[in-house]
């Protein structure tokens, strides 16, 4: 294991003074008592600072929306889980029995947590300079191909600024419809736009997923008939 730990450090491009912290870091609850969900929480507050500070330099003139919205698609679980396997870090993690015949070796909630993890570890091992280089290392093929802030934002908000800026009356979404048992209902909703006669519907497990389908619908309409 020692071995397979030092190709791990050659990967992260960070050398343990203390090894133990990685190990911590890789250690799954379903192992013991002593397992990565400190280290975690440590490191998710690191990895939210670097992200915003990076972003805050990286476009100056994008509003607090655009750079909440960027700093959360990279941040989340799926982001973090790809650079996870990219660095096929569910091979170093200790997993219990249950776990492992699970598939929790692939499981992006499994795999995101160590990655902040061993940020945290990182952090107490080295300070906080090393666990931004690793951090900034890790994510600079996000960098290097930027997601324009617009495409961020739901639905129901890029219909409303549509309408908006063609000073339109905003959007109403009346609900149409739900049906199936009470703990799996599915929603319906109409998506009205005053002189828009058509009807625009949207559907979902929930009333918000429900009323942003409706407002893709809409912008989809909306953007054949202008």
């Amino acid at each position: 294991m020692t071995q397979k730990l030092n190709d791990l450090e050659v990967l992260i491009k960070h050398k343990f003074t203390d090894r133990d912290l990685l190990r911590n870091a890789l250690t799954h609850r379903s192992v013991s008592g002593n397992n990565n969900e400190r280290l975690e929480f440590l490191g998710d507050s690191i990895l939210n600072f670097v992200i915003a500070s990076e972003l805050y330099h990286r476009y100056p003139q994008a509003a607090e929306g655009d750079l909440s919205r960027l700093r959360a698609s990279l941040v989340n679980k799926d982001s973090l889980a790809e650079l996870s396997s990219r660095i096929k870090l569910g091979d170093w993690l200790y997993l219990g029995s249950g776990e492992l015949k699970s598939g929790g070796l692939r499981r992006k909630s499994i795999l995101a947590d160590a990655l902040e993890a061993i940020f945290g570890a990182v952090y107490l091992d080295a300070g906080f300079e090393a666990a931004c280089n690793l951090i900034l290392h890790l994510y600079q093929p996000f960098f290097d191909n930027p997601i324009d802030p617009e495409i961020l934002k739901d639905p129901k908000t890029r219909l409303q600024e549509w309408l908006q800026a063609r000073k339109r009356p905003l959007p109403l979404y009346e609900l149409v419809n739900a049906s199936g048992k009470p703990h799996e209902q599915t929603f319906t909703i109409c998506c009205v736009i005053e002189g828009y006669e058509q009807e625009i519907l949207g559907k979902g497990k929930s009333r918000r997923k429900a009323e942003q389908q409706a407002a893709e619908n809409a912008l989809l309409r909306l953007a054949k008939k202008s």
